[in-house]
């Protein structure tokens, strides 16, 4: 086992340290935030990982309680998210952990409870699952079983997820619906610098248990000039990007990349003003714009990359219905990965592309 676990360790560093060939295409085109936050002072370029990388340093050195621990955090990571951070806080506060996600999230929920500042990393999303039991029965209910005499809230897990071009069954899944089901969690997913430095320093400061999915497809492909002060972005409160009349499309993490390239595809194909939504926090998530917008417009088109049953738009389809039902037009529609595991070669036919989206958006015109 131990072996088994040291050959896994292995395998991952060197997943994200050796160089991968180019993609020769991808099935997004990202689009960096058109108004950034409303924060005095001056900004800097950054990639994600660097804005996450910044928002963990800041909350560092605000919180002297707070502590950073995974697996292979102390030389960065293996997306180097949390580079530098040992040498600036030392070996105490940002130390390896063993390849033991439960033990992590254990620990984490212990450091939490004691009253310091637990962020936790997860290396890849798909390696929260041995963790599920302590994040969902313990973390999630931490609060609630003791009457409020006890509480994990000072606890944040990160974790990179989704689509990256070679990651296959075990370092590509999207994981958000599984937790969203619990009560006592919070989830977001950030779309870019701007909002993964904002959404993680939220998470950090909250006084609930924070699961930020950071796609990491984005680490490097999203640059926008992030604000060099402390700040956060409001969890719970989606982003309308796009303002439109005939239909709503929602998404979350990379796929808001695709709506966004879609709404333009559909106004010059088929004269469609599209309004984009950016869900930005899977639990709690904000229904009462969801739902404005969709009263609106009468469509509605969700797109994720989980695949279909369960998946966090049958939620959202759900709550239309039962909110929006006299506004509709056309049936919602959900465009995801399909119901299999996650391919490796066929990658491009398992993600909702632009293609499958315009389709959709089709669909509910035409209905």
């Amino acid at each position: 086992m131990m072996f088994t676990r040291a050959i896994e360790s292995s395998g991952r560093q060197l997943w994200g340290l050796l160089s991968v060939p180019a993609r020769q295409s991808s099935h997004f085109v990202y689009t960096p935030d058109a108004k950034a936050p409303n924060v005095e002072g001056p900004k800097t370029k950054m990639n994600m990982f660097t804005a996450i990388n910044n928002a963990l340093d800041q909350a560092m050195d605000r919180d002297a309680t707070a502590l950073v621990f995974g697996e292979d955090v102390a030389f960065g990571g293996v997306f180097r998210c949390s580079m530098g951070l040992q040498k600036k806080y030392g070996k105490g506060r940002v130390f390896n952990t063993p390849l033991c996600e439960q033990g992590i999230a254990g620990f984490a929920i212990g450091v939490a409870n004691v009253g310091a500042t637990a962020i936790a990393e997860l290396q890849f999303a798909d390696y929260m699952f041995p963790a599920f039991d302590q994040i969902v029965n313990e973390a999630a209910k931490n609060r609630y079983r003791s009457g409020n005499l006890f509480n994990c809230g000072s606890l944040t897990i990160r974790a990179p997820c989704g689509a990256v071009g070679h990651g296959a069954l075990y370092h590509s899944q999207s994981p958000e619906a599984y937790f969203a089901h619990t009560p006592g969690l919070k989830i977001v997913v950030p779309r870019g610098p701007i909002k993964a430095k904002g959404l993680l320093l939220a998470s950090i400061a909250d006084k609930d248990p924070c699961i930020v999915l950071e796609p990491k497809t984005l680490y490097r492909a999203s640059v926008e000039e992030v604000p060099d002060a402390y700040f956060e972005s409001p969890i719970g409160k989606a982003d309308v990007l796009r303002k439109g009349n005939d239909v709503t499309l929602i998404a979350w993490g990379t796929q808001i990349h695709v709506m966004t390239e879609v709404a333009d595809m559909a106004k010059k194909q088929l004269g469609v003003n599209c309004e984009v939504i950016d869900l930005v926090s899977i639990l709690p998530w904000d229904k009462e714009t969801i739902c404005n917008s969709v009263k609106k417009t009468g469509r509605a088109v969700i797109a994720h990359e989980a695949p279909l049953t369960c998946g966090f738009g049958a939620e959202i389809a759900a709550a239309i219905q039962e909110e929006c039902f006299l506004h509709l037009e056309a049936p919602v529609q959900r465009v995801t990965g399909w119901d299999t595991p996650f391919p490796h070669v066929f990658e491009p036919f398992y993600l909702p592309d632009k293609h499958r989206c315009l389709d959709a958006i089709r669909k509910a015109i035409e209905y």
